[in-house]
């Protein structure tokens, strides 16, 4: 430490850490970037936040969406902690990055929602492929995203719709990873352990088949570049909110950044949580 200032910390000593080392880091700054690889073991949520007014419709839309929107908690309007994924967290400040949508359009991104933060707003956060990282680890699954910095899973609006909830509609959102042939079959069956962490994929093989034409033309993540000899799988992914904020119009929704998520103390287990 250095003028009272803590020290900036790398991915390798995060990936290590408890999730409540992690928040603090990110609630300090020390850390900005993307949560991949960090606090290898536990939950990563999506986090979506919307007016009370509001929440019982997308209560619904995650019910009726459970590939794209699995639950993890819910909080009490106006409470930034969440009772059962973190308490004591807070969401206003415990995440690197947030989206602002208003109308329907991205208005502003932000580092922190203490300005804008009301007694009314309810946080839903759902599971999250970043999540299985561990998991991934440990069976050798070397998907791009875990063996280099560079790289981070790309998202796509697909072709398949979303089952609507009150205002909530909107294209299921499908995150892309190149899978080795040698490895499909593991991959399939270990992801489809994880439900809460979008379960096994919804689409495998030839990506025009859910509206995917071209996969360099990416709408989140970074693009990628599939190496020979893999095949193209695709999983449900909790950006689906974003794309209904967009779809939806809602007036407002507030939402991680992509790829900016929320750690929880939640250890990622095969079994829902009691």
């Amino acid at each position: 430490m250095m003028d009272g200032v803590p020290p900036v910390l790398d991915r390798e000593a995060l990936s290590r850490a408890p999730p409540h080392a992690v928040r603090e880091a990110i609630r300090e700054r020390r850390w900005t970037g993307n949560t991949k690889r960090l606090a290898l073991g536990f939950h990563q949520a999506n986090v979506t936040i919307v007016p009370e007014r509001h929440a019982f419709d997308f209560m619904r839309f995650c019910q009726r969406n459970p590939r794209s929107l699995p639950l993890l908690d819910v909080t009490d309007p106006g409470d930034p902690s969440p009772p059962i994924a973190a308490p004591g967290a807070d969401l206003r400040t415990d995440i690197p990055a947030f989206c602002i949508y208003r109308n329907g359009v991205l208005a502003e991104r932000v580092t922190d929602l203490s300005a804008v933060w009301r007694s009314d707003h309810v946080a839903f956060l759902t599971g999250c492929n970043l999540s299985m990282d561990q998991v991934l680890i440990e069976a050798g699954i070397a998907f791009p995203h875990l063996v280099r910095e560079d790289a981070f899973p790309a998202q796509y609006r697909s072709s398949l719709a979303a089952r609507a909830a009150g205002v909530f509609q909107g294209p299921v959102v499908l995150s892309y990873r190149p899978v080795p042939e040698a490895q499909l079959l593991r991959v399939i069956e270990l992801t489809s352990r994880f439900p809460l962490c979008h379960g096994g994929p919804v689409h495998i093989g030839d990506p025009s088949r859910v509206g995917i034409t071209d996969l360099a033309a990416i709408d989140w993540g970074r693009r990628p570049d599939p190496a020979p000899g893999t095949v193209p799988c695709f999983w449900a992914c909790g950006i689906t909110a974003q794309a209904a904020a967009e779809a939806s119009g809602i007036p407002e929704m507030i939402t991680h950044a992509p790829g900016h998520m929320f750690v929880t103390d939640l250890p990622v287990s095969d079994r829902s949580f009691g």
